[in-house]
Formats: C-alpha cells, sequence, structure tokens
C-alpha cells in the first residue's frame, strides 16, 4: 500500500498561528532588490506586475520554449503520447517548487520564473544529445557545453530579455547532479560576478555542475527538478517498457511518482521552516540518493536506447555540425543555419550589445542545434544529406506490445 507522510502536528500547530497572526515564516527574495543589466522603464515593477513576473512573461513568450513540446525527457526514440517531455517536466517542477515555496514563505514569482527557464537551453535527444553537443563543441573550441549554462545563454544572449540576476544564477546553478542534505545559498551582487562565474562553466571541467544556487527560491527548484523527475521517469520507463514500475522500492520515500513527490516535499517543509536554508532529514536524504542511484542502474544507462542514438543521432549531429560550420564560413546564405536559425535571430526587435552575426562561427552552430526539436533535427538531417543511410528509427505505436 502506498505511504504518504504528513506534517508533524507541532509545524501544523506552527504555521496556523504564525498565519493566524500574520507572522508567517517571510524568508523569500525582497522583489525590491531585483538587478538587471538595463535599467528600461517597461521592466519597472507596478502594483500588478511585479519584477519576477516580467521574467515569466519573457520566458514563455521565448519562442525556444515553445520548442519544449517536441524535445525529449529521457525516452527518445519511442512514441508514445504519454510519455513526459520536456515542456511538462518544467511545468512540474514548477508545480512542486511553488508548493514548497508557499508553505516557506518564499518568492512565488522568483521560484516560477526559474523553473519555468530551467531547461529551455537543452538541446534534443536528452542528456545523449548533451553529451554529444558537448564533445563536439569541445572538440572544436576547447570550450564545454552544459545546458544549465546554455539557458541562461538563450534568455540573456540570443533573447537579450533584460532578464533579472536572480533568476539567471537560479536558472544557471539549478543543475542537481550533486545532491545535498543541506543547501544554503551563496548569493552573488552584480553581473560582472556571474559574467566571470558563466566564462568559468565554459572553460573548466565540472565547475557547471558545482556552482551554488544564491537564493531559497532557486535552491528549491534544483532540489524539486529531481523531485520531479524521480518518480515520473518511473511512470515513463514502465509506460516505455524499458522497465516495469514495480521492480522500484525504497520503503522511506515510496516508489511511485506521488509518493515519491509528497514524502520529499513534506520532509522538506518540515525541516525548512522558518531556517535560512533547505534541508532534508538524513532518512529522506539517503533515500533520495538511493533512488536516483536505482534510476541510472535501471533507465538512464539502460543500454538499448543509448546505443540506438550513439549510432545515429550522434555521428547525425556531427554531420549537422560540420556542414553547418561549413556554410557559415563560405557565407553560403540559402543554408538553414542562415535562413531558419540567423536571419529568425535578427528579426527580434530586442537590442543586442553586439550583433549576432559577430558571434564565433562555432558558437552560432552550437546555438543552432541545441535550439532544435528532435522533428526537426532529423529532416534537417535528410534535407542536408538525402543520400545518407543514417535514419533515426522510432518505436512506432503500433511495434509495441
Amino acid at each position: 500500500m502506498p505511504k504518504y507522510e504528513v506534517l508533524s502536528p507541532e509545524l501544523v500547530a506552527r504555521m496556523a498561528l504564525d498565519r493566524q497572526e500574520g507572522a508567517e515564516a517571510r524568508m523569500g527574495y525582497d522583489s525590491a532588490s531585483v538587478i538587471r543589466r538595463k535599467s528600461i522603464p517597461t521592466d519597472n515593477a507596478s502594483i500588478w506586475r511585479p519584477p519576477f513576473v516580467h521574467d515569466i512573461d519573457k520566458i514563455l513568450h521565448c519562442p525556444f520554449y515553445t520548442r519544449d513540446t517536441d524535445k525529449t525527457q529521457v525516452f527518445s526514440l519511442i512514441k508514445n503520447d504519454d510519455i513526459t517531455r520536456r515542456s511538462l517536466h518544467v511545468q512540474l517542477v514548477s508545480r512542486i517548487s511553488r508548493t514548497i515555496g508557499a508553505a516557506l514563505g518564499l518568492n512565488l514569482n522568483l521560484i516560477e520564473a526559474i523553473a519555468l527557464g530551467h531547461d529551455i537551453g537543452h538541446p534534443p535527444f536528452a542528456h545523449s544529445g548533451e553529451a554529444y553537443l558537448c564533445e563536439l563543441y569541445h572538440k572544436h573550441t576547447g570550450r564545454f557545453f552544459f545546458h544549465n549554462v546554455h539557458s541562461v545563454r538563450v534568455l540573456d544572449v540570443m533573447f537579450p530579455y533584460n532578464i533579472s540576476l536572480q533568476t539567471l544564477h537560479g536558472i544557471a546553478t539549478h543543475n542537481g547532479e550533486v545532491e545535498m542534505m543541506k543547501f544554503e545559498p551563496q548569493p552573488i551582487g552584480s553581473f560582472a560576478e556571474f559574467d566571470r562565474m558563466i566564462e568559468r562553466c565554459y572553460t573548466e571541467p565540472g565547475y557547471a555542475n558545482s556552482i551554488v544556487p544564491g537564493t531559497l527560491e532557486a535552491i528549491v527548484v534544483r532540489v524539486s527538478d529531481i523531485i520531479a523527475y524521480l518518480g515520473k521517469d518511473r511512470q515513463d520507463a514502465d509506460r516505455a517498457g524499458v522497465v516495469p514500475e514495480s521492480l522500484f522500492f525504497n520503503e522511506d520515500i515510496g516508489s511511485i511518482n506521488a509518493e515519491i513527490i509528497n514524502n520529499l516535499v513534506v520532509n522538506i517543509i518540515e525541516n525548512s521552516y522558518g531556517k535560512p536554508y533547505i534541508a532534508l532529514d538524513a532518512r529522506h536524504f539517503k533515500a533520495l540518493v538511493d533512488s536516483k542511484a536505482a534510476n541510472y542502474r535501471m533507465i538512464y544507462n539502460y543500454a538499448a536506447p543509448k546505443a540506438n542514438l550513439e549510432g545515429t543521432a550522434k555521428p547525425m549531429m556531427a554531420e549537422i555540425y560540420g556542414q553547418c560550420l561549413d556554410d557559415l564560413r563560405a557565407g553560403n546564405k540559402a543554408s538553414p543555419i542562415f535562413t531558419h536559425h540567423m536571419d529568425y535571430l535578427a528579426k527580434i526587435h530586442y537590442k543586442r550589445t553586439r550583433p549576432y552575426e559577430h558571434e564565433e562561427y562555432n558558437q552560432i552552430v552550437v546555438d543552432y542545434i541545441a535550439s532544435m526539436t528532435e522533428t526537426y533535427f532529423v529532416e534537417l538531417h535528410r534535407y542536408l544529406f538525402p543520400k545518407s543511410k543514417l535514419r533515426v528509427e522510432y518505436t512506432g505505436y503500433f511495434d509495441q506490445n
């Protein structure tokens, strides 16, 4: 039987009394302290549009946000409308984060902005695609590609939306591959410091996964990112026929999605209410780490899907990369990297610090590939290499049991 934990009676009574007396734990980031690159009147807060609402609206209306509907969360080669796409994942992260944030008295608008923007720079084919693109970029330039860093680039450079430092820093630090039982914010105070941090992500191995969030809101999103995919990926693995959900078990936080979300959220609230940090107790933290390890062992390292991508999507990406780079160097204005990417970005009315066409060519190619949906990637390769034997083969709706 599923087991759903509840908050302790003591904490429930304390929270109820705090609300009754108007003394809730107000630990959230002060919207009045927002920092932006430019002072633009239309970005100023109003009585009905607080500053981080501006960030939310800009992210939602970014064209690349729309493309998340055709980007893989985990399972790339299976046609199944019930399997999570990246667009749903970011919504789940946002919902879980706001549930925690509301209980802890945090800034819900900042939470939502970070959550909605955290994966906007993710390339096609999930983390496999990210690894392939990083390998290509590093081979050509010595620099690294990470989706969290590229999400910042999308919203700060490619689309210069004047997004706040607090939102961008939260997006950059959302990567939750390194779990911590207790997270304390490490704020940064300027865009100059932030830009130095981002540059180190491009040049120092592993640095992009070690940076720490600067606000409680960003920490909540980082932890909620794990909570959102831990059980959901098990549901998807079952639906994809990779591994039955019944094989997963953890008596401390449960094995199914609803249990995992409820029990981790309850424990975070129990251990973080009124405190300047976000924490789990030792038992729940160990269960989270163990459950995540089980997912890697039984889902993410599953050989067959990875082998299929290695033999198809990886060499296809290398061919697209090389062709687009050649077309840029040759100034081939008929190439899709001009007509579908450079010309598209040139239509944006936001002013950049320098024209996009002055970016380094490898960076432009990386920007283009990372922006692609999987359907577009497949069709672009077929357009550029009509005689190629490389084909991504999907498991169709009627090929499954």
